[in-house]
């Protein structure tokens, strides 16, 4: 092992086993991790989704309260309309998922490239946001330093995820529950102090809607009331997060799914909820250099009555910090949400089918590069500028809420004959629909001027990439499928016993075969036809990539030992039938390239006398795209084994 190789190894981890049951088990989440992992992005938009909707509201704050309740009982609605995606889809995928399976392929894609664009500003944001705050504590001389902090930490971030999901979490832990507590004590506090107030809470906003109803009209009430809700719908963000990634959470799945969600709505609801009732009860007003939250939890600590300023201003510090630090976190919800939906959507061929591709620590290593890489890129080009950062943040979100949406009411709707159970959950659907439709709509003409449209530019142009490359692989596909139907049929049965096993002495074919039959019968033919008589034994090795896709349970797996030994037995058969000894070997990994040079050079030392064979698509029109799309797996192998002065053919084969 090179010196490379160790610090690799050393940084990321040792490798781990896919197809030991012990594997799964170890990597997998509990609801709590899973919450801190998951829900730190919607936890952390309680930094700057209440303040928002609260200063939307102008000098009429007593209908904060209503602001308030709208705003815990929505994230809960929202929650228990994702509740059902848990249920229905246990592998994951989430909004992806559930448009595509429930509303088609078009709208599914269409919320994928939503999700994708959210997330990489959901990297972004969260750490600009962060490194903001953590700033704020410091002289202003360090401001030139920002960006180069947040380019830092994405690095380290991206670094910290090749690790896996449950190592990444549990480094974050401290911070997630240090905010928690420390926010809830604090907003606890703040409304006890005045809970001679509450009484007149509730009199005081209907006073004040009657009065501006009155006044101005109940659509001008109506109206601020929803220009303040939508404004404030960053608050939302992140709730989808543990649909898209069922799949890692310790069994039972579902039913810790939903633990989690329950977590997660919990924590939001009462945070977001209780920040706008401070902010009112408090009656806080912006102080220039200063969030909102700052500013009444600054109020709040006051009041505690710690003695020297010297506490209080320590406390306030390390309240500031821990929601800096939870900025952060909530950049991790994008490392492992975006790779989970490149995944998905590779599975349907929108994307490049590496981005299924499991590293030695079975994560989805791909997919983190380029999250990564994308937020950098938007940190680097926007410098940092949390204010168009949220503005690109603010409509993708809700574009996938209102599709997911519609697809549970279509669903429902659906299945309205097969029971009286379909009512609640549809009604459920329905209300959350029209809440996060209504919220993309306003958000959506409140902020496009305002650099929204940039969003939806940079979604379409996904969009439009991901129709160019699914038309490759179809296209590739159908070629494929044509020449493999020539061979559907199984060779005869032969009498194994009667045949000879392959001899090490003769001169042996190895054969390098992958899922495709046409293509590897094609080399196989090509073999003969070039060298008439000359092998007289065939070795086929075939590897069995476990993928993100094969891994989502252990059936999964299953279902690829058994297609990929029922394949090496149909061209073993080919060559028994027409009297050539021919075995087979067959290997299972996340690096395919690396398991065949294993089963290569064993196999060789083996048989001595042997040359490798593969078969090499070739396209007619060779560009950037049909080499990035298609792997270099016999191209590589051809290399390394040629490095090591050993014998590969490759057999080119055309695709059109």
């Amino acid at each position: 092992m090179t010196a490379v190789h160790k610090i690799w190894s050393l940084l990321v981890g040792k490798p781990l086993d896919p197809l030991d049951p012990r594997t799964r088990h170890a990597i997998a989440v509990t609801p709590l991790l899973a919450w801190v992992g998951l829900g730190a992005d919607g936890l952390s938009s309680s930094c700057y989704g209440p303040e928002e909707a609260f200063l939307a509201l102008g000098q009429h704050t007593p209908l904060a309260l209503i602001l308030a309740f709208a705003t815990a009982a929505t994230v809960f609605i929202i929650a228990l309309g994702y509740n059902q995606v848990i249920s229905l889809f246990p592998t994951g995928g989430g909004g992806y998922r559930v448009a595509t399976a429930l509303l088609g392929s078009s709208p599914g894609l269409v919320s994928g490239a939503a999700l994708l664009v959210d997330y990489v500003l959901t990297i972004a944001t969260s750490l600009a946001s962060g490194v903001d705050a953590f700033f704020s504590l410091l002289p202003v001389g360090a401001q030139a330093f920002k960006l180069a902090t947040e380019l830092t930490l994405i690095v380290l971030m991206t670094g910290l995820n090749f690790r896996g999901m449950k190592e990444s979490i549990l480094v974050l832990l401290p911070i997630f529950l240090g905010f928690v507590v420390l926010h809830l004590g604090l907003i606890i506090y703040g409304v006890a102090v005045h809970g001679d107030q509450l009484v007149a809470v509730v009199p005081g906003a209907v006073v004040e809607a009657h009065t501006m109803s009155h006044t101005l009209g109940p659509l001008v009430v109506v109206a601020l009331l929803m220009r303040a809700f939508s404004l404030g719908g960053g608050t939302y963000t992140g709730l989808e997060a543990v649909s898209n990634n069922v799949n890692m959470l310790a069994e039972p799945r579902v039913p810790n799914g939903k633990v989690t969600m329950f977590y997660m709505a919990t924590s939001l609801a009462f945070t977001a909820g209780g920040i706008i009732l401070l902010y009112m009860l408090w009656q806080a007003r912006p102080v220039e250099g200063q969030t909102l939250n700052a500013v009444v939890f600054g109020s709040v600590i006051d009041h505690l009555g710690l003695g020297s300023a010297f506490a209080r201003h320590a406390l306030l510090a390390a309240v500031l910090a821990l929601e800096a630090g939870l900025l952060l976190v909530g950049a991790q919800t994008g490392f492992l949400d975006g790779p989970a939906v490149l995944s998905n959507m590779a599975s349907d061929s929108w994307v490049p089918r590496h981005f299924r591709d499991l590293s030695t620590r079975l994560v989805r290593q791909n997919g983190i590069v380029v999250m990564g890489i994308a937020s950098l890129a938007i940190l680097f080009w926007t410098h940092g500028n949390v204010d168009i950062l949220v503005v690109l943040y603010s409509i993708n979100v809700f574009l996938t809420f209102s599709l997911s949406l519609l697809g549970l009411c279509t669903y429902w709707w659906r299945h309205r004959r097969d029971g009286k159970g379909w009512v609640r959950p549809f009604v459920l659907s329905a209300l959350g629909l029209s809440v996060t439709s209504t919220v993309l709509v306003i958000t959506l003409v409140e902020k496009f001027t305002a650099g929204g449209w940039l969003t939806v530019l940079v979604t379409s142009a996904v969009v439009a990439a991901c129709f160019l490359i699914k038309r490759h692989y179809n296209d590739t596909r159908a070629q494929l499928a044509r020449e493999d139907a020539i061979f559907s049929d199984m060779p005869p049965a032969t009498d194994e016993s009667a045949l000879a096993k392959p001899d090490p002495s003769q001169p042996t074919a190895i054969l390098l075969v992958g899922k495709h039959r046409g293509a590897s019968m094609h080399a196989l033919l090509w073999v003969n036809r070039l060298f008439p008589d000359h092998f007289k034994s065939f070795i086929f090795l075939a590897v069995g990539e476990v993928d993100a896709q094969s891994y989502e349970g252990a059936e999964q797996l299953d279902r690829l030992q058994k297609t990929i030994k029922s394949s090496l037995e149909y061209y073993v058969a080919h060559c028994r039938r027409h009297g050539i000894p021919a075995d087979y070997r067959i290997g299972f990994g996340t690096h395919p390239i690396g398991e065949f040079m294993k089963l290569a050079e064993t196999t060789m030392d083996e048989f001595p006398n042997s040359v490798c064979f593969a078969s090499k698509l070739i396209f007619k029109r060779v560009n950037f795209l049909t080499a990035w799309l298609h792997n270099q797996t016999p191209v590589e192998i051809q290399t390394r084994l040629h490095q090591q002065g050993r014998q590969m053919v490759l057999l080119p084969m055309n695709v059109g």
